[in-house]
């Protein structure tokens, strides 16, 4: 079994709403009306009548007798009490009414994430047509990042073909997609938020491996440094929020995933051959190293998962099928649990 069937019913039990602001995309009424009918959540799609009759007719289905609501964010009334939020949250920052009014009324992201602002719903799925920057955007301004960290990022989980030698068929891999080149200190929040998430996903310890071309000092580099760094100041983190999980590094991937290597590269280590989330240097090597997961290795690939934010927020790509979509709202709820 999978692992998208295996916390699929989790999920369910958790009777969570999600929001699916983008209505007008077939695909979201695919993923809909398959989550309704799968009774998975209730859901709240943001659409105006006519998209969703166009958009549903193309996707050939109907969302009439599920646990879907539909609104049109152009004209709800919801909308006076979001934007009134949104004005108070950001008009230190220089926000006028007319502002808040202008992006709840006119883009969807903004009234579906001051939805959750305003605790009216769950979680938050969108990205098939809007764009990244445009997804971060409209979180950070309705939602913030969570207590205690400074920086989004993002994760995936890498769902393996084959165990590792340790015997983990689901790894999580982070950052792929979000921070191009983090310092030491970002590092360290990708890891806390990437341990948040794993413990939330898997329900299991984790055990964090900070990832170099070296293993407890065969190398000497900068960014080696950075690395051996990084795995401190997580060290220290997590000591002080008293997270249990166990984190190491510098090791190389071998090191990490392979009991045999880390004994020999980094002996009386308890990550070291036992790794479950894998921290990476930066988003170039990260992003190469899940592809090459997924199209050599036979994994499925899910993500990328946005975490750090203060609510779950996901975002999907721009070529995701209805099944993504589906799939991206049961790893939503899970992270909220």
């Amino acid at each position: 079994m999978n692992f998208l069937e295996t916390v699929k019913p989790k999920a369910k039990a958790a009777n969570r709403h999600i929001v699916l602001p983008e209505g007008m995309d077939p695909r979201v009424i695919k993923a809909a009306y398959l989550l309704g009918k799968d009774e998975i959540c209730k859901l709240t799609v943001l659409a105006t009548p006519e998209e969703l009759a166009a958009a549903s007719e193309k996707a050939g289905v109907s969302l009439e007798g599920l646990n879907v609501e539909v609104i049109d964010y152009t004209t709800a009334p919801l909308g006076d009490q979001l934007t009134a939020a949104l004005y108070e949250r950001r008009k230190a920052k220089g926000m006028t009414e007319e502002d808040a009014t202008k992006l709840v009324r006119t883009n969807r992201l903004y009234f579906g994430n001051m939805m959750m602002n305003q605790g009216l719903v769950d979680g938050f799925v969108a990205g098939s047509i809007a764009s990244t920057p445009d997804m971060l955007r409209s979180a950070f301004h309705c939602v913030g990042t969570a207590k205690g960290i400074k920086l989004a990022s993002s994760c995936f989980i890498m769902d393996l073909r084959e165990p590792t030698p340790a015997g983990d068929t689901t790894l999580l891999y982070a950052d792929c997609a979000v921070n191009p080149c983090p310092t030491a200190e970002e590092l360290v929040d990708i890891a806390l938020a990437t341990a948040t998430s794993y413990k939330a996903l898997l329900g299991k310890k984790p055990k964090l491996a900070f990832l170099s071309f070296s293993s407890k000092g065969s190398a000497k580099h900068d960014l080696v440094s950075k690395m051996q760094q990084a795995t401190e100041l997580t060290k220290a983190r997590f000591a002080e929020l008293g997270i249990d999980a166990d984190v190491d590094g510098e090791l190389q991937a071998d090191a990490a995933i392979v009991p045999s290597v880390g004994q020999s590269k980094a002996p009386g280590s308890s990550v070291a051959g036992n790794a479950n989330v894998l921290i990476f240097p930066d988003l170039q090597a990260g992003n190469i190293c899940y592809k090459i997961t997924e199209r050599l290795g036979g994994a499925t690939a899910y993500g990328p998962v946005l975490q750090g934010v203060a609510k779950p927020v996901n975002d999907l790509s721009r070529g995701c099928s209805a099944e993504d979509i589906y799939g991206t709202v049961v790893i939503t709820i899970l992270q909220g649990l």
